[in-house]
């Protein structure tokens, strides 16, 4: 399945479980007169200035709303702590000796820790985690990078595929406010976790996100 046909996938699953949430129960049936009533009232007259948008308004609003976003400096934030986490990475390599292009798998446990694999020796792999975990800067740049770039990739992939085929995500608009005041990195992370804390670990996966994270250094695809 293509990623596309996935995210579309995903994106219709999220929307049709929000419009169950949201629907209210069914009102018992108007009586004739009323109901005739209610339509004369809410039959379009002349002058009237009422808009009710149509699905291509919406569409329309929805790129508008994803235009706004600041991809750039989102991008330039995510982008320093990669940077930093990198050039730990690799200077670890470097004080233990180990072949520049040696893949290293960083992760975070269940208790917050950083977790260290690779084909090294199980020796200086502990000592590599000890020196993580007891780098403070280092593990407030990843801790910041385990939710930061899963949302950013998450919005970037959204918004290549709208530019490229035209499909709006409900997923993306969701995410974003209407007011450009709230959609901050962190604004927009924090809608992003409680996403996909209410959606089933396989619509995110079909997303192209997966709930767990890690950092690979040096991993051939």
């Amino acid at each position: 399945m293509s990623l596309l046909t996935s995210l579309i996938r995903a994106s219709t699953q999220f929307q049709q479980a929000m419009e169950r949430r949201q629907t209210p129960s069914t009102a018992p049936e108007a009586a004739p007169g009323k109901a005739q009533a209610k339509a004369m009232e809410t039959e379009p007259t002349p002058g009237d200035d009422r808009f009710t948008p149509s699905e291509n308004n919406q569409s329309d609003l929805s790129r508008l709303k994803a235009r706004r976003l600041a991809m750039a400096d989102y991008k330039q934030t995510v982008g320093q702590d990669l940077a930093f986490v990198r050039e730990t990475l690799r200077h670890k390599l470097a004080e233990y000796n180990l072949h520049p292009a040696t893949a290293l798998n960083v992760s975070k446990t269940e208790n917050g820790s950083v977790a260290v694999e690779g084909k090294i020796a199980d020796n200086t792999r502990i000592q590599i985690e000890k020196d993580l975990n007891v780098n403070k800067n280092f593990k407030e740049a990843f801790n910041r990078l385990s939710v930061n770039e899963p949302t950013l990739h998450f919005m970037d992939n959204a918004l290549k595929l709208n530019q490229a085929y035209g499909v709006n995500n409900p997923l993306l608009d969701t995410l974003i406010s209407e007011n450009q005041q709230f959609n901050g990195l962190q604004d927009l992370v924090h809608r992003y976790d409680t996403m996909r804390r209410s959606v089933s670990a396989e619509q995110i996966e079909a997303a192209g996100n997966s709930r767990a994270y890690a950092f690979n250094l040096n991993a051939r695809a």
